[in-house]
């Protein structure tokens, strides 16, 4: 028989970021795990047809398009979601965006939109959707940080610093929230190959160091994050606060591999 406090049946989870890549299988392992899950991004095909797929695991959904950097489209998500379900249980954090570029060729437009999404972003975020978790006296984030949380990678200044700043967030929200209910962590994921990066992996250095420093010897799957979202986002997880959990092949723990 599976372990109940794994079971996110009656839970409604809002992914943000929802609807490709790291997010979209996030969706995938909520709504199996039993959830109502609405998933939300820029675009509204593919916020149409994630709803779709959420539907098909016989869970509900809603239809809406939402920008991480305009606070209204949250607000208009978050009002939605209540008088469709009553509440929101669960709060996952996933749009992000990264540019490679000598960071003395990175104007202020392009550092500050960065920024903008990656943390400033998942700030507004936990705000408008942490407000009534605290009044509920019950939630669940989950934050995406990175590897660039931990250690620097090439190129990607203002990425790094804006995970950085995830995982430092995430850590301050678990120490104010943590005490009336909200409790809130972080997934840092490795290397995972998805549409957009899969070129990058496959065909160059950069793509070939990433694997060498992988122990696993390879790339991960976007399904192999699945199972730390709904470990966060249950009760397994109900002593499981301020938590960085990084699901990365061994990277981190990487140094001379042969």
């Amino acid at each position: 028989m599976p372990f109940a406090g794994f079971d996110l049946t009656g839970r409604v989870a809002i992914i943000l970021g929802g609807t490709s890549g790291i997010g979209r299988a996030l969706v995938d392992g909520l709504a199996e795990a039993g959830a109502d899950v609405v998933a939300s991004s820029r675009r509204q095909p593919e916020v149409d047809a994630t709803a779709l797929a959420i539907e098909r695991h016989g869970r509900r959904t809603l239809r809406l398009a939402t920008d991480v950097t305009d606070r209204a489209s949250l607000e208009a998500l978050r009002e939605a979601a209540i008088e469709a379900f009553g509440k929101v249980d669960i709060l996952v954090n996933c749009a992000g965006t990264t540019r490679r570029r000598p960071t003395l060729e990175v104007d202020e437009g392009e550092w500050q939109g960065i920024l903008d999404t990656n943390l400033s972003g998942t700030f507004r975020a936990c705000q408008v959707f942490g407000a009534p978790m605290l009044e509920r006296g019950y939630g669940r984030i989950v934050n995406i940080a990175s590897l660039a949380s931990f250690v620097g990678l090439y190129e990607v200044a203002a990425y790094a610093a804006s995970k950085a700043g995830v995982a430092a967030l995430t850590r301050a929200l678990a120490v104010e929230w943590g005490s009336r209910g909200v409790l809130v962590n972080a997934i840092a994921p490795g290397v995972f190959r998805t549409s957009l990066n899969q070129d990058l992996l496959d065909s160059t250095e950069r793509g070939h160091e990433f694997k060498l420093r992988t122990p696993l010897g390879r790339f991960g799957r976007v399904e192999e994050l699945a199972g730390a979202s709904v470990f966060l986002a249950s009760e397994a997880a109900s002593f499981v606060n301020g938590e960085v959990l990084v699901v990365d092949g061994g990277f981190l723990a990487s140094g001379v591999n042969q």
